[in-house]
């Protein structure tokens, strides 16, 4: 029961750091930005420096996991989600409001970093690897409480409602953190002390490096193109109402919940190599379909895209639990958690960029599908697995 007990505040935790500490300013940016009376381009700087929080982080985190323990590093950050979403909470100008989300941004990456092998050892050798996919339901619980609550608080608080939603995330994260310190535990060996500079130099002594990195950073960069996009070229392109784009969002949150247990129970069968291969094929099949507009093939490939969102960080964080010594961990999934980081902040100017220039988002959509080919070649270079087992087709 500590064992799983451990999970669930564990998962928690990555819903309050990502799903409450990265994504709910994107759910809540207008009614923000008509409260407080700033410009788009004043909301987008305030989204760029949570962003580069996170890289800020992810660099943090690999300097300082050859020297700190990972679970303190995973309660440090969980400290710093919740200290900046209280401080979000109160926040009455957009000065006040970016410093919370520079520091919800640093803790997303102290907690999502350490959270899945920390989660993993809780558990019996049977169940690691599901613990590993469950770290992405909870982000897709969190985006889905988040997008129900928003809407309340839009109802009844108009547009002064956001702090109301950034309050109870505050209140949640603050419980997370006590449960945290009081259950949690994590018996860890020695700590790497040749992570390199930004973890890459542990990065390297794990077998298939290069190509995980480079499919793991086209992920970083295909995915806020969909994210980020979806509901506005539902909207603007397709002719969808407000309500009904609003709609295949909660149910792409819904989707992710699965994707993570989903994926593990895949890739026991056909091996990492071929399931992340399958994520990035039915990627670029998926973004296509959208295109299309028409509801029900839309909405059916608004599921997979959330099922595939969950799916792919979790096996990628499997293959570095599972390829590479457990004290060289912090430093190399720092690494490539940074190279994710670096395509997911370019990503969403080039998106916006395009839709510019084009008129539509229809390009930007086409642009995800090239990127999931890119991630596809990648992921064919990796190593083949070795477990009898598995099946390779």
């Amino acid at each position: 029961m500590r064992a799983w007990s451990a999970l669930a505040l564990i998962a928690v935790g990555v819903a309050v750091a990502q799903a409450f500490g990265r994504f709910t300013y994107g759910v809540l940016l207008p009614a923000i930005r008509d409260d407080l009376g700033i410009s788009n381009t004043v909301a987008g700087t305030i989204s760029a420096v949570n962003v580069g929080g996170y890289l800020l982080g992810t660099l943090l985190v690999a300097w300082a996991a050859s020297r700190v323990r990972l679970l303190e590093l995973l309660r440090a950050g969980l400290a710093l989600t919740a200290a900046g979403l209280v401080l979000a909470a109160n926040a009455e100008t957009p000065g006040i409001l970016t410093v919370a989300l520079l520091l919800t941004g640093v803790g997303g990456a102290a907690v999502w970093i350490p959270a899945p092998i920390i989660a993993a050892d809780a558990m019996p050798p049977e169940h690691r690897s599901m613990a590993v996919g469950l770290m992405g339901s909870g982000i897709g619980l969190g985006i889905v409480f988040t997008g129900f609550i928003s809407a309340y608080a839009r109802t009844n608080y108009g547009d002064a409602g956001w702090s109301f939603v950034f309050g109870v995330d505050a209140v949640i994260a603050c419980v997370a953190l006590v449960g945290l310190l009081a259950i949690v535990r994590h018996r860890q060996g020695q700590r790497s002390s040749r992570g390199g500079f930004g973890g890459f130099g542990a990065l390297r002594r794990m077998r298939g490096w290069l190509p995980l990195t480079l499919a793991y950073s086209a992920f970083g960069f295909m995915y806020l193109l969909i994210i980020g996009f979806l509901t506005t070229r539902l909207e603007d392109d397709s002719g969808w109402s407000a309500s009904s784009a609003a709609y295949a969002f909660t149910l792409l949150g819904v989707a992710m919940v699965f994707g993570g247990p989903l994926s593990i129970w895949v890739t026991r069968r056909i091996g990492s190599r071929q399931t992340i291969s399958a994520v990035f094929a039915l990627w670029s099949v998926l973004t296509l379909v959208v295109l299309g507009g028409w509801t029900l093939p839309t909405l059916i490939a608004v599921a997979g895209l959330g099922l595939l969102f969950t799916s792919l960080p979790g096996l990628v964080t499997l293959y570095v639990v599972e390829n590479i010594d457990g004290n060289d961990y912090g430093p190399a999934y720092s690494a490539i958690t940074l190279a994710f980081g670096v395509a997911q902040t370019i990503s969403p100017q080039v998106g916006g960029l395009i839709a510019d220039l084009s008129g539509s988002f229809t390009w930007v959509f086409v642009l995800s599908s090239a990127v999931g080919v890119l991630g596809l070649v990648a992921a064919r270079r990796l190593p083949r697995e070795e477990n009898s087992e598995v099946v390779e087709l």
